[in-house]
């Protein structure tokens, strides 16, 4: 059952209680709380994913990637120090 919706970790999330009695959440956009948008109904459930979610992904991993790259590389050798 619905408990609250609201603004947590920066997202959009939904509020609940499990079948125990525990208050948990889940980002909104995972759950049917909102009507379908027009592209989803368009995809009849061809699509498990939508564009902008996925260029969203694509945007992030690109961060982390480039986050890794300017990032000291450190280099063992095997030789002694003398």
């Amino acid at each position: 059952m619905l408990a609250t919706r609201k603004q947590n970790w920066g997202e959009d999330r939904v509020m609940f209680f499990d079948p125990q009695g525990r208050l948990r959440s889940l980002p909104a956009a995972w759950t049917d709380v909102d009507p379908p948008d027009e592209r989803t109904q368009a995809a009849a459930g061809r699509a498990y994913l939508r564009a902008d979610d996925l260029l969203t992904l694509c945007a992030l991993l690109s961060e982390v990637s480039n986050r890794h790259k300017s990032r000291p590389q450190h280099v063992k050798t095997n030789t002694p120090h003398v």
